[in-house]
């Protein structure tokens, strides 16, 4: 899949995250699109998982420590089959295992999150396991920046470089507001990729909307390290009124909001159709 379908991919999911949000009448809005971009290049280039893998104990494992984006997760599975599209009508609802973290109910979900700071931790026990079982899976977790604020995540990527996980791969999705405020004001986690080097991490520094430089950060790991992709995101990104706008962290769009979001959107799917065929 070329970049420009990848582009066009992303968009259309874009649009399918505006539309349950504004069903469920909840979503944490900004998140959700600022992780699409990387979420597509997950599933479409990366992580060697399918509905018809999913119990193989080599297959790749995907955790997201910010479950509270898991719109975006939960319309990215649908799209890689593994339930349909149309089950996601009842997010949020009564009795219904679309809620609004990813749950274990939902097939294509490896673990419960959304308690933050627990998805690295988790991943390092699963790289390790996958290193005694000799068994070629990889692992892969994206954060937010806000949460790296936790301690449980320190101690996690002490562990990683202690044991050389060179088959685990952390994206940081750094877009910098978290919903008190910006990062740097509620506490301050810069500079990240000094950090994480300090720990002993291979760092990766990217543009999070380049599905190239997603695609090449997230599957050429050094030898003996593990990786940190730390991801350069826009919160709200693809609607120009949600863009680096704190009240959109769980806003849901009126009747106006949302009709303006899918016309931006609607322009730039068909901006991109005529390319990507």
């Amino acid at each position: 899949m070329t970049d420009q379908q990848l582009a066009l991919k992303a968009a259309r999911y874009r649009r399918e995250i505006i539309r349950l949000i504004k069903q469920a009448g909840a979503g944490h809005t900004g998140g959700d699109l600022s992780s699409t971009d990387i979420l597509t290049v997950l599933y479409q280039r990366v992580l060697r998982v399918s509905p018809q893998t999913f119990t193989d104990p080599a297959r790749d494992r995907y955790i997201q420590s910010k479950g509270h984006c898991v719109e975006a997760l939960f319309v990215v599975l649908a799209d890689r089959g593994f339930f349909p599209l149309a089950e996601l009508d009842t997010l949020c609802h009564y009795q219904s295992h679309f809620v609004g973290h990813p749950t274990r109910k939902v097939p294509g979900v490896e673990q419960n999150t959304g308690a933050l700071g627990h998805g690295l931790p988790m991943s390092v026990g699963c790289a390790i396991a996958a290193k005694k079982d000799q068994n070629g899976a990889r692992v892969f977790t994206l954060m937010g920046d806000g949460e790296l604020a936790e301690g449980s995540n320190w101690e996690a990527a002490m562990l990683a470089a202690h044991y050389r996980l060179d088959n685990l791969v952390a994206i940081v999705d750094h877009n910098r507001l978290q919903i008190t405020g910006p990062t740097r004001n509620v506490c301050s986690n810069e500079p990240l990729d000094a950090k994480f080097a300090a720990f002993g991490w291979s760092v990766r520094m990217v543009d999070g909307h380049n599905f190239a430089e997603l695609t090449t950060a997230m599957t050429t790991p050094e030898t003996g390290k593990p990786t940190v992709v730390i991801a350069n995101t826009v919160k709200g990104r693809g609607v120009s009124f949600m863009e680096n706008v704190g009240k959109w962290h769980h806003g849901v769009p009126n009747d106006a909001e949302y009709a303006q979001a899918l016309k931006e959107i609607d322009a730039r799917i068909r901006e991109l159709e005529g390319g990507a065929a």
